[in-house]
């Protein structure tokens, strides 16, 4: 990636576009403001709290990451967004039980003030979902047009210098690529055509792509990974990345599996299942999303044990996901996970996970930073797939010839030497020799 611009410090407000104003936008949008009314403190996210080593250890250099690149300041942020329920802000996160009332009661004139504008949504992408406040059109290209007039107007009635747009809506039915994702042509012909082969969320992208607005995947649909929507983003200098928010399990499996591997201890095999009763858990009790969603979950230990160079310690592992929607439980999901390892002269060892988590509440700082980084990539004329924000994703899109990073740790090296790279800094290689020379 070439940096074309200098990395200065924006001017101007940047508008933060969700696709889905639900549990996972509501919650971001909400702790924004709280944040910014120095109501609470932004916890878990990098932009925000994170440092970035420069130099050598002994230059005693590790600024905050948020003034050592020129980032987007919080207050310059102005949010809105696209749903198919028609309630506010305000009254999205009341339903979605991620909040308490009492921290919400503090930010609610906000919070009311932002409504979602009508949803492109078609139920057969999402079964088990009932649109209510849904656009109505020709076919997808008609859609895709009204969805460029809302940005345009969102940009103008808000006077919003740039726009983001971060897909925060539900899991798709699991589509595989076909001719009509091939070539931008292709696509737009399909689009025209009302395909079945366009979903929603490749709408959405191919709404904001075709303005070179960034776009960010946070779910683990078909949508900014297929050949016409990357060739469409590098040829107007839109930065994508996804997909999928790494939360809960898979945040816990990129955290271990790589400290597995580091130590040369085999698996045998991981079982994995969650209990999840928001909106997101009724939308996976339907197979064909939660098909989606396997593949993407699925993807993880593969990739980072690397069986094929490891045999003896990785070959044949089993490994089973599942997930279970259980309304009680609300936002606050359970993930349980039962590993059997071995070690030294085989050896058999367990060790189990109980991961009480709040989905939202680990998303929401993803949605944030993400934001503020694809921001920061389009200003300084990065376009196309960003690998360097993978650390933020369950399934990250990178370069076709490629296999993905899923080691967190990588990932986080990879994103920390990309910030130095834009600032001219050394990456850092953490060799170390020159202290001992």
């Amino acid at each position: 990636m070439e940096i074309k611009n200098k990395p200065v410090k924006p001017k101007g407000k940047l508008g933060v576009l969700t696709p889905g104003m639900g549990a996972v936008a509501t919650t971001f949008i909400a702790g924004v403001e709280s944040v910014r009314r120095g109501l609470a403190k932004p916890i878990g996210s990098l932009t925000q709290m994170g440092t970035i080593r420069l130099g050598k250890r002994t230059d005693n250099r590790s600024p905050m990451i948020k003034d050592f690149v020129p980032l987007a300041e919080l207050d310059d942020l102005v949010f809105g967004g696209w749903d198919i329920f028609e309630d506010n802000t305000y009254e999205a996160a009341i339903k979605a039980g991620v909040l308490e009332k009492e921290l919400l009661e503090g930010v609610k004139d906000f919070l009311s003030g932002i409504k979602p504008m009508k949803a492109v949504f078609d139920q057969k992408y999402v079964k088990k979902l009932h649109g209510e406040w849904v656009k109505k059109g020709d076919n997808w290209y008609d859609l895709a047009g009204q969805l460029m007039d809302d940005m345009k107007e969102f940009k103008k009635k808000n006077g919003c210098d740039r726009l983001v747009v971060v897909w925060c809506a539900s899991t798709e039915i699991f589509i595989k690529p076909t001719a009509a994702h091939a070539t931008i042509e292709s696509f737009e012909k399909a689009m025209k055509e009302n395909s079945p082969d366009i979903t929603p969320s490749m709408v959405y992208a191919y709404a904001a792509l075709k303005m070179g607005i960034p776009f960010a995947n946070g779910a683990p649909n078909l949508t900014t990974d297929i050949p016409a929507l990357m060739e469409l983003a590098k040829a107007n200098n839109a930065p994508i990345c996804g997909k999928d928010f790494k939360t809960g399990q898979t945040l816990m499996k990129t955290i271990l599996a790589p400290g597995l591997k580091a130590r040369m201890i085999g698996l045998n095999g991981w079982f994995s299942t969650n209990i999840l009763g928001n909106r997101d858990g009724e939308v996976l009790d339907d197979p064909e999303s939660f098909k989606t969603k396997e593949e993407s979950k699925l993807s993880v230990l593969e990739h980072i044990l690397q069986p094929k160079l490891y045999p003896e310690l990785y070959d044949n592992f089993y490994h089973k996901v599942r997930i279970n929607y259980y309304p009680p439980r609300g936002d606050n999901k359970e993930g349980w996970d039962n590993i059997d390892i071995f070690g030294w002269l085989g050896y058999p060892m367990q060790i189990k996970i109980d991961f009480l988590c709040r989905d939202s509440i680990l998303a929401a700082p993803i949605v944030l930073d993400l934001a503020l980084f694809m921001d920061l990539a389009q200003r300084i004329g990065f376009r196309g797939i960003q690998e360097w924000l993978s650390f933020y994703f369950k399934s990250p899109q990178h370069a076709p010839a490629l296999y993905p990073e899923h080691d967190l740790f990588i990932q986080l090296m990879k994103l920390k030497n990309t910030l130095r790279y834009i600032q001219g800094e050394d990456m850092i290689t953490h060799l170390g020799q020159e202290y001992y020379d």
